[in-house]
């Protein structure tokens, strides 16, 4: 893939660019919104394959450091993000869109919960994302803010995979981002509680600095933060950064 540059190939609407593929590492919680973009993105660039790599951000950061190929990043945290930027991976990250929790439940509830305390309960099988993942972050700072501790039966390494647990009924509760409780709508209940209002996430992107598709990468970050892309992330329940 280093090998395919773009050189000499120019780009823009109806422009034939042939053959090519930029691959994408993006949050979890990305996963619906970033593939109707990427099939966007297809749309507008004949020839052109988007590939994405869908996971943990901190996870995907450490793959980017360790000189996984990849073209564009985005994050669920700009902690996560740092990590690559630090490293020299990628610079110039722009914030695309922001995500708060939910308490996702089955849709019969067995555990009646109704709010953030309610899974301090020992008999509430509650399932956190690991606190290095933006979402297991996340959810640690809003219950540091509620002043309650949780204990979670298991602590999952992305946000799907925790919301999981819950459509499986292998939990009675899980802190995941709305827009993924919104994703599974029919299969979980989503459950607001105020205290998600002091750990919302921005969301960086950035072109990775040595992308094989540099111009490529360049126009799909345009993609996202254009006003296509923020339509399609405030239907999913994304809010504006």
């Amino acid at each position: 893939m280093a090998g395919c540059g773009d050189k000499g190939v120019k780009h823009g609407p109806g422009k034939q660019v042939g053959g090519r593929t930029i691959v994408v590492f993006a949050a979890a919680s990305l996963t619906e919104t970033f593939t109707a973009l990427g099939k966007t993105f297809e749309a507008s660039h004949p020839g052109v394959k988007v590939k994405f790599n869908f996971g943990g951000s901190s996870a995907l950061a450490q793959q980017i450091d360790q000189g996984a190929p990849a073209d564009v990043f985005a994050a669920a945290s700009p902690a996560t993000m740092q990590q690559v930027t630090g490293a020299g991976r990628a610079s110039g990250p722009r914030v695309f869109a922001r995500n708060r929790l939910e308490i996702a439940v089955p849709p019969a509830n067995p555990a009646k919960v109704t709010a953030l305390k309610d899974l301090t309960n020992s008999k509430v099988k509650v399932v956190l994302c690991a606190p290095q993942v933006p979402c297991g972050a996340a959810a640690l700072k809003a219950l540091k803010a509620a002043g309650l501790t949780v204990k979670p039966v298991s602590q999952e390494q992305d946000v799907k995979a925790a919301l999981t647990k819950v459509r499986l009924n292998e939990a009675d509760a899980a802190l995941v981002y709305r827009t993924d409780v919104k994703a599974a709508a029919g299969q979980v209940k989503g459950i607001d509680f105020p205290e998600a209002a002091k750990a919302i996430n921005d969301y960086p992107i950035a072109a990775i600095s040595k992308a094989p598709q540099p111009a490529l990468a360049q126009e799909f970050v345009q993609t996202v933060l254009s006003q296509q892309g923020q339509t399609t992330l405030l239907q999913a329940g994304f809010e504006r950064p």
